[in-house]
């Protein structure tokens, strides 16, 4: 080995992964150079049945998973810091799309507080000068229906239009209560905002952790404060989907939460008190009606049973969630947009420059997967 050589153990060690999540990297990267290289030859050298699963205008990331470099001090760090930088850097990594996690971003970067109207045009410049369009936020979406909340969702809808958007959602369950009754109330609210979005050439959509897909408590004895006890099988999300319109709410789905409920959520104690083994099925809710899912979360994990939740997050293409099978069996092809997340990539000081580096292989890897 050269002085100037890496060592690929220790580089692996760096960016904190193990030695096969490296080798996935690795191996992601290169099928991508590889395919790079057989296509320069002949617009014919790869089979159909080789398609890109993810078109390149369609690979994206969301911005919380790069929060670190967005909220740090262009004055005190090397790394790339702020919106303006770190738009530039996605952009050279070859990433077309971004999902907002907010709007806030260190006082001493460039643009300074952008979480204004004002602020969104020099946002959506920056987008424009690294070929960037930006999908969505995860913002607040009232929690009450009034004249002040409307006012303020009509705010939050003209920031998104100012910055290109076509969807926008939160990043929260619409609740996280386990009731019908409380879920009634959430997809009546929702279909009046949904609307609202609508009205402004806007999509609403709802993010999914694993307890939305947990079981609705809709029947059975009633507890002491009268609500019921037992389940008659259906889901939350399932429930939520139902009973809201299809033409003006809509799921991102967070595939690592979905597999996570997929491990978790595998019983309910029927009205009889008998238990009911009924295990999840993600793909399966995509494929009943995929136009309801424009945006996914496409989180990696990997597999860990002795975990509680089953799973341990860590860069895409990376884990053990079969991206390839799930991103090319949804339907509606073309239709879906996968934002790449993982919320331990920041490396904090120890590695200030991990959640850039993760976005690097993320996206290589994407790029790499053929269906």
């Amino acid at each position: 080995m050269h002085d100037n050589d890496v060592n690929p153990l220790e580089l692996a060690k760096g960016l904190g992964l193990n030695r096969r999540q490296f080798m996935a990297a690795t191996t992601g990267m290169a099928a991508a150079a590889a395919v790079t290289v057989a296509g320069a030859g002949t617009a014919a050298a790869a089979p159909a049945a080789n398609g890109v699963v993810v078109p390149p205008g369609k690979r994206g990331i969301i911005l919380y998973t790069v929060r670190d470099a967005i909220s740090r001090d262009p004055g005190t760090s090397p790394y790339a810091s702020g919106f303006k930088a770190v738009f530039e850097e996605l952009g050279r990594i070859g990433y077309k799309q971004v999902e907002f996690a907010g709007y806030s971003q260190h006082a001493n970067a460039p643009g300074g507080n952008v979480n204004n109207v004002a602020g969104a045009y020099q946002l959506r410049a920056w987008l424009d000068d690294n070929g960037l369009e930006a999908e969505g936020n995860h913002g607040t979406i009232p929690s009450v229906i009034n004249d002040t909340t409307l006012a303020q969702f009509d705010a939050a809808c003209e920031v998104a239009n100012i910055l290109g958007m076509q969807h926008i959602g939160t990043g929260s369950d619409p609740t996280s209560s386990a009731y019908v009754a409380d879920w009634a109330a959430a997809a009546e609210r929702w279909d009046t905002l949904g609307a609202r979005a609508a009205s402004h050439g806007l999509k609403l959509y709802t993010h999914n952790h694993d307890i939305a897909y947990s079981f609705l408590l809709d029947s059975g004895p009633l507890d002491a404060q009268g609500r019921p006890t037992r389940s008659s099988g259906i889901r939350r999300l399932e429930y939520f989907l139902a009973n809201t319109d299809p033409a003006n709410v809509y799921l991102e789905m967070d595939i690592y939460w979905a597999h996570v409920a997929k491990f978790k959520h595998t019983a309910y104690t029927a009205p009889d008190g008998t238990a009911v083994t009924s295990v999840f099925n993600p793909l399966g809710v995509v494929q009943k009606q995929p136009i309801r899912f424009p945006l996914f979360h496409a989180k990696d994990g990997d597999a860990r049973p002795d975990l509680a939740n089953g799973y341990e997050m860590v860069p895409f293409g990376t884990g053990d969630i079969d991206y390839r099978t799930f991103l090319s069996s949804t339907g509606a092809k073309g239709y879906h947009n996968p934002m790449y997340e993982q919320d331990t990539a920041p490396g904090g000081a120890a590695n200030p420059g991990q959640s850039l580096e993760f976005a690097r292989i993320s996206y290589d890897n994407m790029a790499a997967l053929r269906g």
